[in-house]
């Protein structure tokens, strides 16, 4: 309760302010963070923790001018979709994961949420909004764990969902970011359009994986078409050099694989 508490003094602050300092931004990220690992499964294995934050500090660390603290979790959950808390807090969904066939193409996935947080587009929503409209609904909208009204409450942190939802502007920034962000970390930007592209074809098989993916990113041929454009723009000597795949990134998805299937979402009364 008392940390339910801080968020929201802290929350009320931010949009009582005109401008929120990366101080504060860390610090809502911190309380954020905290009540998101009580309440999403995340994965606790350390060999999965290790390989997702030594990739994600790779990107993040050689684009962030602010010298934030990063941490990438795994959230245990077969649902599509990743998302950023402001301060440098980002989340993978297990299920985003084993869509993916080369390092690049989750390189691509994390690039991207990294430029969620660079560009602070969370921070900029919650400077517009007031507190009664800022806050998260994570469980429910991000991973499904919850389809009960206690179980989404006990997930809400305050009330809307800033940090799942992003709008075109803010996406086709972020994309922008993410294709700069991964290869100035040396790898291949193609990963970011063919995760796009496999999503979109995911879709058409199988779209109840993909639902809370689509419901957060609005993902369309357009975008493939614009970081594809992006993409061609960089000297082609650079851009086949830059790495597209690593055996590491295999034993990452082997040992994920290995676990224990992901618990089901909750059901109603359960």
């Amino acid at each position: 309760m008392r940390r339910q508490v801080a968020s929201a003094v802290l929350i009320g602050c931010a949009a009582a302010c005109a401008t929120i300092s990366t101080q504060q931004e860390v610090q809502m990220g911190q309380q954020y963070s905290q009540q998101i690992n009580q309440q999403l499964p995340i994965i606790q294995d350390a060999e999965i923790n290790r390989y997702i934050n030594v990739l994600g500090d790779s990107i993040a660390k050689v684009n962030d001018t602010r010298n934030l603290q990063w941490h990438f979790y795994v959230v245990d959950t077969k649902e599509v979709n990743a998302f950023a808390v402001p301060g440098g807090y980002i989340y993978v969904n297990r299920g985003l994961i084993e869509q993916t066939d080369k390092m690049d193409q989750l390189a691509g996935v994390l690039g991207h949420e990294i430029g969620h947080v660079l560009r602070r587009h969370t921070v900029k929503l919650m400077e517009k909004e007031n507190a009664a409209n800022v806050g998260v609904q994570l469980g429910c909208i991000l991973t499904k764990v919850c389809n009960n009204a206690a179980a989404g409450a006990a997930i809400n942190v305050a009330g809307s969902a800033v940090f799942a939802s992003f709008s075109r502007q803010d996406e086709k920034e972020a994309d922008e970011s993410g294709v700069q962000n991964v290869t100035r970390a040396g790898i291949d930007p193609r990963g970011m359009p063919e995760m796009f592209q496999k999503l979109l074809d995911e879709r058409t098989s199988a779209p109840s994986t993909v639902d809370a993916w689509f419901a957060t990113h609005p993902t369309e041929e357009s975008r493939i078409a614009d970081t594809d454009a992006m993409i061609k723009k960089i000297d082609p000597v650079v851009l086949n050099s830059l790495t597209q795949d690593s055996p590491n990134f295999h034993t990452f998805k082997q040992r994920l694989q290995s676990l224990p299937p992901s618990p089901p979402p909750t059901q109603p009364g359960n």
